[in-house]
């Protein structure tokens, strides 16, 4: 042991020995206590990462306003800020994989170089993709199936765009996170992405239930959590233990750049294909949807859609529980009398029956029959909230109504 000594401090002598550092008992300590204390945080942070778009789904679909119109919405939006994960993981596990191989080479200017490079290039990409999501909104949503109906389309537009206000945060949380693990604190990392989770836990019934904000209201509680994550990384960033960047680290370097990038391709690669497989299940969904006789009618016509992303939640939410039939997110065939509902079966009796629209009809949207909420659809016309309407017909579970005409008209 003596001896060992003596040679590894005549290999680093005049060098800055990483194994003297805080990082040391990554070469003596056993793989499996270093598997439980880098392994374990990352799956952990991995599935709380998840947890933003399915708690969004849960809150939103027991939100009765929204409804499935705002389950479609969330599933256009999804593979969208996937496209923002992509990136930020090809520059964080990129510049992970690249400081440990430099400090492995005792050069730790140059891991110092790679993380202060990692950082301008995630908040470039950041605001260039934010850019083009402002410009191009209307485009990218019809691209990922956004245009289903009108309603889903105006909930995509309201959430994609508090979604993208939050891109920077977003991409700059999770691009840190591979980074801290690599500079040996890979608890902070787990914490950082936890704290943001749980806040956005706490904040979205506050925003969805008692605010009533909607869409927005699920985008703003997401956004503030992931604000929190990119808040505690950029604290991390000012007190690196190990490779804490210098003032002219930050200039990129094509050379660190480029190793950087191709290090991490192989993580942009495994996400951006579920972005492609999204947009292709979402355009097949609306493509094909509007050839059957119930989803084809444009006041059901999302329902396919919400229908995906409630089951991308559910299967990582429940399936470790095997009742999936009992989650709250799942949509029974007729809700509670006591939530205003009727089954489809039920719809003939409605027939020349008066209410109210309790929603714009334009043509499709919703009316209250002696306390009972019905989808439905306008006879040609568009109809205004708060309106007299008298079923007119039934066409299976399409509910038709015609507006009537009052004194003044």
């Amino acid at each position: 042991m003596k001896a060992a000594r003596c040679f590894l401090s005549s290999k680093w002598k005049g060098k800055v020995n990483p194994m003297e550092s805080s990082n040391q008992f990554l070469g003596t300590e056993r793989i499996g206590k270093l598997m439980q204390k880098y392994a374990i945080p990352c799956i952990i942070s991995l599935l709380v990462g998840a947890l933003y778009n399915i708690v969004d789904q849960i809150f939103i679909a027991n939100a009765s306003y929204l409804g499935s119109y705002g389950n479609a919405a969330n599933t256009v939006v999804f593979p969208l800020t996937v496209v923002a994960l992509a990136i930020a993981v090809m520059i964080g596990d990129g510049c992970c994989a690249f400081v440990s191989i430099s400090l492995g080479q005792n050069e730790v200017p140059k891991a110092k170089r790679s993380v202060g490079n990692a950082v301008v290039m995630c908040l470039v990409s950041s605001i260039v993709l934010a850019a083009l999501y402002l410009i191009f909104a209307d485009t990218i949503l019809a691209m990922f199936g956004g245009t289903v109906n009108a309603e889903t389309y105006h909930h995509s537009q309201e959430y994609f765009f508090y979604i993208t206000l939050g891109v920077p945060f977003y991409m700059f949380g999770q691009a840190m996170n591979p980074i801290i693990r690599a500079d040996g604190n890979p608890r902070f990392a787990m914490v950082s992405t936890l704290a943001g989770a749980a806040l956005n836990i706490i904040l979205d019934p506050i925003f969805i239930f008692g605010f009533r904000w909607g869409m927005m209201g699920a985008a703003v509680a997401t956004v503030i959590g992931q604000l929190v994550t990119a808040a505690l990384a950029v604290w991390y960033l000012l007190h690196m233990k190990i490779t804490r960047p210098e003032k002219g680290d930050y200039r990129l370097k094509g050379s660190i750049c480029g190793r950087t990038l191709t290090l991490g391709m192989t993580s942009f690669l495994s996400q951006i294909s579920l972005v492609a497989a999204m947009a292709a299940i979402n355009n097949m969904i609306r493509k094909y949807g509007a050839l059957d006789a119930v989803f084809g009618q444009e006041q059901y016509a999302q329902i396919p859609m919400a229908v995906v992303g409630i089951v991308i939640s559910l299967a990582l939410r429940s399936v470790n529980k095997g009742r999936l039939s009992k989650s709250p997110i799942i949509l029974n065939d007729e809700e509670s009398a006591a939530e205003g509902y009727v089954a489809t079966r039920d719809m003939e009796v409605f027939l020349g029956k008066e209410g109210v629209t309790t929603t714009v009809l334009r043509p499709a949207g919703m009316a209250e029959f002696d306390g009972v909420k019905l989808n439905v659809v306008a006879d040609g016309e568009y109809i205004p909230k708060d309106a007299r309407v008298r079923v007119d017909h039934v066409e299976g579970a399409r509910v038709v109504v015609r507006k009537l005409r009052t004194a003044e008209e």
